[in-house]
């Protein structure tokens, strides 16, 4: 990275210089870029550092980002790549089972904790299992607790989109799941 170039940390406080779209765009996607990077990296500092890079790269080439047929379609896929590059870098891989389990709400109020987390587990592992979009759905709506239009907006698919692949990721969850439990 070129030291001329300002820090996204520093984009996020800046108010002046940078275009203004790329400034709104930035506000509305970040949080869900971090938490979608925190899934994987499983640390927030990593998740930050992956961001923003990616929101580096894209500011960039913001106006050929613009003139793309869905611009959050790419962002996001230049966020992930980001956020994959950075595991490569410090030699991890996807943290979503490491983390996920043991952010479970259900372990609180569980009657049988050690049950709810086998079933946690599974579940983690399934969405693992998943093709890639489908994983990013699961992940914004359900454990990320995104709204249809919000996930729609951060992956640049339409509501529809999102509601069919939500369903798809659904079917194919409870048959991994019923393909376990056997």
């Amino acid at each position: 990275m070129t030291n001329d170039f300002p820090r996204s940390r520093e984009i996020t406080s800046m108010t002046t210089g940078l275009p203004a779209d790329f400034r709104a765009f930035h506000q509305l996607h970040r949080k869900a870029y971090i938490d979608r990077a925190m899934v994987y990296l499983g640390n927030h500092a990593d998740a930050e550092e992956a961001v923003d890079a990616a929101f580096e790269q894209l500011l960039r080439c913001w106006p050929r980002v613009l003139t793309m047929e869905n611009p959050a379609a790419y962002a996001w896929k230049v966020m992930k790549n980001r956020v994959i590059d950075l595991a490569r870098a410090r030699n991890r891989g996807p943290a979503l089972l490491d983390n996920a389990t043991f952010e479970t709400a259900i372990l609180k109020d569980a009657v049988d904790p050690i049950a709810a987390l086998e079933e946690s587990l599974n579940l983690y592992q399934a969405i693992k299992k998943l093709p890639e979009r489908q994983q990013d759905v699961v992940i914004l709506l359900h454990c990320r607790g995104y709204s249809v239009a919000e996930t729609a907006t951060h992956l640049g698919i339409t509501e529809a989109g999102v509601r069919s692949t939500a369903r798809y990721a659904r079917r194919r969850l409870q048959q991994l799941l019923a393909k376990d439990n056997r």
